[in-house]
C-alpha cells in the first residue's frame, strides 16, 4: 500500500507505533503533541483525535489504530461510504496481543496488513471474514493480482455466501456450468454471457483481447470506435476485456487511434511494418502490401501482439479501417 498512517493516542501505543515505523518505514505515525518526546520520526499533532482520525481515514490507503475498537467505531462509521473507496481500517490493542480487521478487509486489503503486522510483532491476528476463516476463495479478490474486473458486483455477496456454505460455483466451460444444479456461478470469460445466467452470477473480465487496426492517417475516432463495437457486437465479446489497441508504426501517430486510446484508457502498441510482414494471417492483401509493406496490419498486428490467436479474423469497414482481435495466450 501506498499511504498507511499509525494513529496512537497513549504512550504505550506510541512505543509501538515506533516499533511497526522501524518494521515498515515508509509508513506514518501520528500522535497527540501532549506527549511529544522530541522524535522527528512522529508527527505530532494539536488538533482532537475526533478531527485527526477523519483527516487520516480520507487521505490514506489504510489506517492503523492504536487504541480501542470501539472508539475507532464510533470516530469512523459517520464517515463510511462503502468496501470499494473505503480504506482498510486496523486496531491494535494497547499491549499489541491483537491485531483486528476492522474495515475493508478483503477489497481494500486489512486481512493481509493484519497478518502481515502480527507476524511482525508476534501478536495474534483476528480476521473474521468468512472467506478467510473458513480457507475458501474470497469472490471479491480472485482476480485482483491477474488485473481481472468484476463485471457488475451487485452479486458479490450472495455468490460469496454460496462460496462460503460450499456451494459448487465454479466449473471449466460455461456448458457444464449451464447443466450443473449450482445456485450461482464465478464466471471467467472474454465473452457475453447469457441473460439467464447473469442473474445469479459474478462475472470477471480478464484483460484478453488485442484488438489490431488498420487505418488511414485520416481515419477519425468514431470510425475506429464505431467499427470496434460493431466487432465486439457481432462476435459476443466484452470491450472491458480489451487490453490495448496495436497497429502499424506511421511517420505520423494516426490522431483519430490516439484519441480512442485515450478516451477508453488503453494503450497502443506500434510494430514496424518488417515485424508485421513475418506474421502469417488469414486474409493478406495485396493493396495492404503495395501501401504499407506488409500484407497484413490489423490481423498480423493483433497475433503478433497477442501471441495468440485471432478470434476475429480482418472486418473491413471501407474505405478506411479494417480491425481483427485476438485472444492473448495463457
Amino acid at each position: 500500500m501506498e499511504r498507511v498512517a499509525i494513529l496512537a493516542i497513549t504512550k504505550n501505543g506510541i512505543k509501538i507505533a515506533k516499533e511497526l515505523k522501524e518494521k515498515f518505514s515508509s509508513w506514518e505515525v501520528f500522535a497527540p503533541n501532549k506527549f511529544s518526546d522530541g522524535n522527528t520520526s512522529i508527527n505530532w499533532y494539536g488538533d482532537n483525535t475526533s478531527t485527526k482520525i477523519v483527516e487520516l481515514f480520507k487521505s490514506n490507503d489504510a489506517l492503523v489504530c492504536l487504541f480501542s475498537l470501539g472508539a475507532v467505531v464510533r470516530l469512523i462509521s459517520p464517515h463510511l461510504k462503502d468496501k470499494k473507496t473505503d480504506p482498510a481500517v486496523i486496531v491494535i490493542d494497547d499491549k499489541a496481543q491483537f491485531v483486528i480487521s476492522t474495515l475493508s478487509g478483503h477489497l481494500g486489503g486489512a486481512n493481509k496488513l493484519t497478518n502481515d503486522i502480527s507476524d511482525r510483532l508476534g501478536a495474534t491476528p483476528v480476521i473474521t471474514t468468512a472467506a478467510d476463516v473458513n480457507k475458501t476463495i474470497a469472490v471479491d479478490l480472485v482476480g485482483k493480482d491477474f488485473g481481472w474486473k468484476i463485471d457488475d458486483d451487485s452479486n458479490v455477496t450472495k455468490i460469496s455466501a454460496f462460496m462460503v456454505n460450499e456451494e459448487k460455483i465454479v466449473y471449466p466451460t460455461i456448458n457444464e456450468l449451464k447443466n450443473s444444479d449450482s445456485k450461482g456461478y464465478l464466471i471467467i470469460t472474454d465473452e457475453v454471457v447469457d441473460d439467464d445466467l447473469l442473474q445469479n452470477s459474478v462475472v470477471y473480465r480478464p484483460p484478453s483481447l488485442v484488438v489490431g487496426v488498420g487505418l488511414h492517417w485520416d481515419t477519425t475516432k468514431e470510425t475506429i470506435k464505431d467499427g470496434l463495437m460493431r466487432c465486439m457486437n457481432e462476435f459476443k465479446l466484452s470491450e472491458k476485456s480489451i487490453t490495448k489497441l496495436v497497429s502499424i508504426k506511421k511517420e505520423k501517430d494516426v490522431v483519430g487511434l490516439a484519441e480512442l486510446a485515450k478516451e477508453i484508457s488503453k494503450p497502443i502498441e506500434y510494430f514496424e511494418k518488417e515485424e508485421l510482414a513475418s506474421i502469417s494471417t488469414p486474409n493478406p492483401s495485396k493493396t495492404v502490401q503495395t501501401f504499407e509493406g506488409t500484407a497484413s496490419v490489423s490481423e498480423a498486428a493483433a497475433i503478433k501482439a497477442s501471441g495468440g490467436e485471432l478470434v476475429v479474423e480482418k472486418q473491413k469497414f471501407p474505405p478506411n479501417l479494417t480491425i481483427a482481435i485476438a485472444r492473448i495466450q495463457n
